[in-house]
């Protein structure tokens, strides 16, 4: 129980079934970690905070919208509240609008920066004021390796996860001399809800291009974000490992 006594919000944690937020929130808990589950969808984070107490540790939903200061106010709010304190942040919380450059609207540019990048920046403002008090604190940004090496048809979606890594590595070295570490993962293709939308014949050339020869699951990001939350990488801050099975090494 590595995380006993410790209170771990999760944004974005309320897609069900194979989402990553979701496994992230279940492995924390497994090791000890009270949860907070954020979610636009109030229904979405009720339903894994209920995992989460069914498995025998506390849980709380908030929704709201993580690129809505208000909102990100009101969320460490109600989590303060509730557990006395915050201890680690995991900036999940991302979607995607995809497209050609040339087609894609200002809107879809707008929304998909918003959520992924503004979101992670004003979720990581918020618990680095609790954090500092603390003189201590755990920060993991979810990236993609779309944010390393770009991917033609999501130019906002790269560009806001390459803006998480840059922000990752700025953070880390702002809060560090606090005792807080701020690391990113960088998932590849893993098995999600979406991925499970693609053909058959689709995810199958996806696989030929991994060393690994499949492709990743929820549960192989969420160890590696455990390990950032636990003391085991107290002397790891400002890193970016991806999760990709060898796809961009």
């Amino acid at each position: 129980m590595k995380l006993e006594g410790k209170v771990a919000l999760i944004t974005g944690a309320g897609r069900g079934g194979r989402g990553i937020g979701r496994s992230v929130a279940m492995a924390l808990a497994q090791e000890g970690a009270e949860i907070v589950i954020t979610d636009y969808i109030p229904e979405n984070a009720e339903a894994v905070a209920m995992e989460v107490q069914a498995s025998g540790r506390r849980a709380l939903a908030v929704q709201g919208n993580v690129a809505v200061w208000e909102d990100v106010e009101k969320i460490f709010s109600k989590a303060t509240e509730t557990f006395g304190a915050v201890d680690i942040l995991v900036n999940n919380a991302g979607i995607t609008k995809d497209n050609l450059i040339l087609r894609m609207s200002e809107e879809d540019w707008d929304a998909v920066v918003d959520i992924n990048l503004k979101g992670t920046f004003l979720c990581t403002k918020a618990a680095a004021k609790i954090f500092l008090k603390r003189k201590s604190g755990k920060i993991v940004n979810v990236a993609s390796v779309m944010g390393i090496v770009g991917n033609a048809g999501q130019a906002n979606y790269s560009a806001s996860k390459g803006g998480i890594i840059a922000l990752t590595k700025t953070t880390a070295k702002e809060l560090g001399s606090r005792g807080i570490t701020v690391n990113a993962v960088a998932p590849g293709f893993i098995q999600t809800v979406m991925t499970d939308q693609l053909s058959d014949d689709l995810r199958e050339q996806m696989k030929k291009q991994v060393p690994l020869a499949r492709l990743g699951t929820p549960e192989d990001v969420a160890r590696v974000v455990l390990f950032l939350c636990t003391s085991d990488s107290d002397y790891v801050t400002g890193q970016v490992i991806s999760i990709d099975g060898g796809l961009f090494m």
